[in-house]
Order: structure tokens, then sequence, then C-alpha cells
């Protein structure tokens, strides 16, 4: 039976202390390093990791798979649409199948805040955290740092503009709670609809004023309109949104000269951005999606027993 106590999973940024997303960021860096140059990484052994996608992903299922492949982890992809849940198992159920099933570790994305957690008290080994709900994406938001310290150097210091639908946006959640453990001033833009009624939980200033929330800003991070989870009545529509909050070559003037763009996809172009802020000098959102796999190795690798770089030695 595999050690279910003093267990590894990675559920969410909030659990973890700036010193391990620090080394988790260094290791994904060396990782990265490796796989571009040739050079062999750690083998995580003989283990096989269930892929869990209760939600449709392309950018977190594939780089996930690359990541286990890179390891030498074998992947078993599930599809929920022709499991027994459509039968009436429940998801505990469905969880203690695959852990009979003998998988030593899950992925997991799931529409169900918490799902991640509930899998986690069953599962019996580790659990990564793809996606729940409007709950966390810790991966998004490591590649997404990943992706800042390669372009700016730090993070410490930085001023992050996240624009958009924050109510819904586990991946503003996540980046809000990491950039804010790592230094960054972190600032919420969005009409009041779309910003969580009690901000007061979250670490951030807010703005519903879109020049003014990314005035002199080092990052804008642009967030999907998440039109599957709003109710009637959030949005009066989606021209006057993007009239409002869209990302382009004007509202860029207000942000600092070398200001990034950020988007964690997928993207709707002529809403949240238009195609010179997605696809000019100033984006980073292919490094965003290279950047998903190293971080996502790294994480592999240490929920399943391997030792993060010390950096203090």
């Amino acid at each position: 039976m595999r050690e279910t106590t003093m267990q590894r999973h990675l559920l969410g940024i909030r659990q973890l202390e700036a010193g391990q997303i620090e080394a988790l960021l260094a290791l994904a860096a060396d990782f990265k390093q490796r796989v571009i140059s040739g050079k062999e990484v750690p083998s995580v052994g003989n283990k096989t990791v269930g892929m869990l996608f209760f939600e449709n992903s392309t950018r977190t299922r594939v780089s996930f798979e690359q990541a286990a492949h890179y390891l030498g982890l074998k992947s078993v992809n599930f599809a929920s649409g022709a499991s027994s849940l459509n039968k009436g198992e429940t998801l505990k159920d469905t969880i203690l199948t695959l852990r009979y099933e003998r998988l030593d570790g899950l992925v997991m994305r799931h529409k169900m805040s918490g799902a991640p957690s509930l899998a986690a008290r069953h599962f019996g080994g580790p659990v990564l955290n793809a996606g729940d709900g409007m709950h966390e994406h810790p991966t998004q938001a490591l590649g997404d740092a990943l992706t800042i310290l390669e372009r700016k150097g730090r993070i410490e210091g930085q001023v992050v503009a996240i624009i958009g639908d924050v109510e819904h946006s586990r991946v503003a959640r996540s980046n809000a709670w990491l950039l804010s453990k790592l230094g960054a001033e972190v600032r919420f833009v969005g009409p009041r609809t779309l910003i969580p009624p009690i901000t007061s939980m979250l670490p951030g200033k807010v703005f519903f004023n879109l020049p003014m929330g990314i005035e002199g800003a080092d990052v804008i991070m642009c967030l999907r309109l998440q039109r599957e989870r709003m109710k009637e009545g959030l949005l009066s529509s989606v021209g006057e949104y993007a009239s409002m909050y869209q990302v382009n070559q004007e509202t860029l003037q207000y942000a600092a000269d070398d200001c990034l763009v950020m988007h964690p996809g997928p993207l709707n172009r002529g809403i949240e951005v238009d195609d010179i802020a997605a696809d000019g000098e100033r984006s980073a959102i292919t490094a965003q999606i290279e950047n998903g796999i190293f971080v996502r190795m790294a994480a592999m690798y240490w929920v399943f027993g391997g030792e993060l770089p010390n950096l203090t030695a």
C-alpha cells in the first residue's frame, strides 16, 4: 500500500510558503534548461499518473502529459463522459476505483471547487489540481510566475494588473496569492459585476476603471470572460465590455513602456485583447504556454517525493 501519511499534494497556492514557491520555480527553470539543451532529466520512476479532466482543456492537459513524458511517467487519460459517473457513481467512488486500479498519482480538473481536495482525502497518492471550479489553478500561476521571472528578472516590486472576469477566475486567485507572497503589488481591474463581492479575502487592490488600474503596470494579465459560469445580467453586452476593458494598442499607453501582456488562454481576440496586444513584442502569451510544461514537471517531481533545491545554501 502506498504511503498515505505526509503525502504531498499540490492543491492550491494558498497552502504553499513563499520559499516553496521559489524553489518550485527554480526547479522548473532547471528542468527547462535541461530539456532545451538535451540534458538528462531526473526520472520519477516506474509510476503511472491518471489524467482526470472533467472539463475541456487543451493547454493544461497537453502540458501535463508532456511533463509526465519528460519525467518518465506513464499517463492514463480518463474520459469522464465514458465513465461510470454517467451511471450514477459518485466522485468519491470513482476516485477509490482509480486508487485500486493501482494508479500512483492523479492530475485533476473539475468544475466543482474543492474536488481535488476530496480526491486527496481518498486516493492514497499525490493529487495535483489542474483547476477546480472558481477556486484555484496553481500550476497556471507557477507558469505565469516563471514567465515574469524570465522577462523581468524578479517578481518582488512588480505591479501586476489582473483584468476582467476576476469573480469566476481560478487563475486570478492563484496568481494573486502567488504574486503577493513573492512581493508584487496586485491589482484587480474590471466591472463591478465581475469583481468578487468580498475582495478583503484576496490580496489586491480593486479598480473599476481600466486606465487607472493599469497605470504604470509592469505586467497585465487578461482574463477570459467565462460566460459558461455567469448568471444572467452580469454583462450588459460583450461589446460594451470590450469598449471599456479591452487591452489594446491604445490602452497599453497607460502601462509601463516595457509592460508584459499575458493571458492564460483560450483567448477571445477582439474582446479581452486585440491582435496587436496578443501578438506584439510585449506579449508573453506563448511563453506562458511553454513554461506550463516545466512548472508541471517540477510539481510532479515534487509531489512524487523529489527534493526541491535549497535556495538558502
